[in-house]
């Protein structure tokens, strides 16, 4: 139950509104009440008074059923509409709260929690989860209040017309009680299973989706349809567990309240008979019994419902409580303007305790303006180096320092908006051209973002779209070329204009033209900032100021790109390898 006080924390601000939706609700509720009591009145005081003449009758009839007309047509459809309105948007309103406070919850988890989860299945906490809890605002808040309320006032007028049947028409109430306490405590786990299942066939095809190109380029059609299969039919028989559970939950309750009805008809016929019941009693106790059980079978209900969004809540809780692996220090300092003097002093780093160290006792001293390749076989680390920078990861031992500060001792935000990336697969956004440039400078003008598409290259090709800046790019970029999409990419760095540029394979899986294109975008890009180059093609990098070989987590070794070739050692043989050694090979000065 850690789940609902902690959900109360979402339902707090609109207390008074609950409160006031609540009362209102009372009224409607209410009012349908009084139709038993029109009806005990009519047979008792006017159909078989034998001290009234007909026309006093009718006259009384119409008296009666014109006050009613009036409650009814006039009193209550205002009442039913602000009660509905009212309901629905605090519903509504705490589930904006909700998904607010997840999305920013989302955009601060660290990369580590993103490699281990399916994005289908966070997108299924924040959407589906988070809907199923508003169930228990308008259920468990509202409704379930209400229905007992109408309980109550149903049993209070029984109470004042006939004790004996009141008491026999609550008899079974205690089997209710008896009947939630051994079913819901299952169907809560059962229906958090489905909610699970689910969630995993949406990671599963949101994946699948976007792996549509590899699917039909390897004809693997029917094979993908194996694997989904494998997924909806787990999330079929969690569905089916919790049918049957949920059926067996109905038939017994929906027994237990078709009972009751037969008990006091039973009665109240034998007290009819011997002459102690009214006609109208027993037609007004027959009315009241719907009022009475028809709220009781929506409160089974609601509890089924409420079940659902209480598991709902614990996955949505789950994900709250992922915790940050990187989190700025009560002290930390906001970075306002740096120089870019970077040091690595005794650098180690691993993923997680139990795996092997990736970078060991790395030690580097980068000055402002100088340009830093980053060289060696894959899986040798220099990857990790350049995430540790940003601080997308935090060192295991040792230290990153810009201009002599720590970077555990600044605000992450502050130091990541004074670093520019530029990656193999940069992601673009499914909106325009304009919006993916205005990434680097959200406030930026239309000027600006054309200057800096125009420094990187890319405002040709741009002009030559049909609608020019504002081409919607499709998921992902989908609808540009690979080179296209890397100019774009360099264009909103070119626009946030950071002291720092962190560029990874920029350049690599690209055609000559393209890759001309970007080499000297990258190179304005470069110029007089502290950057960080890795590349595997070592045509690219021959420029560099240094260039640090890394193998196994260790600098191997470092140098110019002269010294290094005259050195004859790991870098000259890597070199050798690639055949770069050529003349006539494309190389970037």
């Amino acid at each position: 139950m850690d789940s609902i006080k902690r959900y109360f924390e979402f339902v707090k601000p609109y207390k008074w509104r609950i409160m006031v939706t609540i009362l209102i609700g009372v009224v409607k509720f209410g009012i349908p009440l009084l139709m038993p009591l029109i009806v005990k009145y009519v047979i008792d005081n006017i159909v078989v008074a034998n001290t009234l003449t007909q026309a006093e009758k009718l006259e009384q009839l119409f008296i009666i059923v014109g006050g009613a007309f009036l409650i009814f047509v006039v009193l209550r459809p205002p009442i039913e509409y602000y009660r509905q309105y009212l309901a629905q948007w605090t519903g509504n309103k705490i589930l904006y709260d909700i998904r607010e406070k997840l999305f920013d919850h989302i955009q601060k988890l660290s990369l580590k929690f993103y490699s281990q989860t399916k994005t289908g299945e966070i997108i299924s906490r924040v959407i589906h989860d988070v809907e199923q809890t508003k169930n228990f605002v308008m259920t468990g808040l509202m409704n379930i209040w209400l229905d007992m309320v109408t309980i109550l006032i149903a049993i209070g007028i029984m109470l004042s017309m006939d004790i004996r049947l009141t008491i026999v028409a609550i008899a079974l109430f205690p089997l209710y009680g008896l009947s939630v306490k051994i079913f819901y405590g299952k169907l809560r786990n059962l229906t958090r299973d489905r909610s699970q299942a689910l969630a995993q066939v949406q990671g599963h095809l949101h994946e699948r989706v976007q792996g549509i190109p590899v699917t039909r380029s390897f004809a693997l059609e029917g094979y993908e349809e194996q694997q989904f299969d494998k997924q909806n039919r787990n999330f079929l028989d969690r569905a089916i567990d919790h049918t049957i559970w949920n059926a067996k939950t109905f038939a017994v309750m929906n027994t237990i309240t078709d009972l009751a009805p037969l008990l006091v008809i039973a009665f109240a016929g034998y007290f009819a008979i011997t002459g102690n019941l009214t006609v109208g009693t027993i037609a007004a106790f027959v009315g009241y019994m719907d009022r009475v059980y028809s709220p009781l079978r929506r409160l089974i209900s609601s509890s089924t419902v409420l079940v659902q969004s209480i598991a709902s809540m614990d996955r949505v809780y789950e994900l709250l409580d992922e915790t940050y692996d990187i989190k700025d220090k009560p002290n930390a300092k906001e970075i306002t303007s740096i120089k870019g003097d970077i040091t690595f002093d005794h650098v180690s780093f691993q993923y997680e305790e139990e795996e092997e160290i990736v970078l060991k006792d790395v030690s580097l001293d980068v000055k402002q303006g100088e340009t830093i390749a980053l060289v060696g076989m894959s899986g040798g680390g220099k990857s990790t180096i350049i995430s540790l920078i940003p601080r997308f990861y935090d060192v295991t031992s040792g230290a990153i320092r810009i201009d002599g500060t720590d970077i555990r001792d600044v605000q992450a935000r502050s130091l990541r908006d004074k670093i520019g990336m530029v990656l193999q697969d940069n992601i673009l956004f499914s909106e325009s051209i304009a919006m993916n440039i205005r990434m680097g400078k959200p406030d930026a003008t239309d000027e600006e973002v054309i200057a800096a598409a125009k420094m990187a290259n890319a405002h040709e090709f741009i002009k030559q779209l049909v609608n020019g800046y504002d081409t919607l790019v499709g998921e992902r970029g989908v609808k540009l070329s690979g080179g296209q999409k890397q100019r774009i990419a360099i264009a909103r760095v070119f626009l946030k204009n950071p002291p720092i540029l962190i560029l990874d394979e920029a350049t690599s899986a690209l055609d000559l033209e393209s890759e001309y294109l970007i080499q000297e975008a990258l190179e304005k890009l470069a110029s007089n900032r502290t950057t960080f180059i890795v590349a595997h093609r070592l045509s690219t990098i021959t420029h560099a100021d240094r260039i640090v070989l890394i193998e196994d987590g260790q600098v191997i070794e470092e140098g110019t790109h002269d010294v290094l070739m005259k050195q004859q050692g790991n870098y000259y043989n890597l070199y050798q390898v690639q055949q770069l050694d050529d003349p006539n090979q494309l190389t970037s000065k």
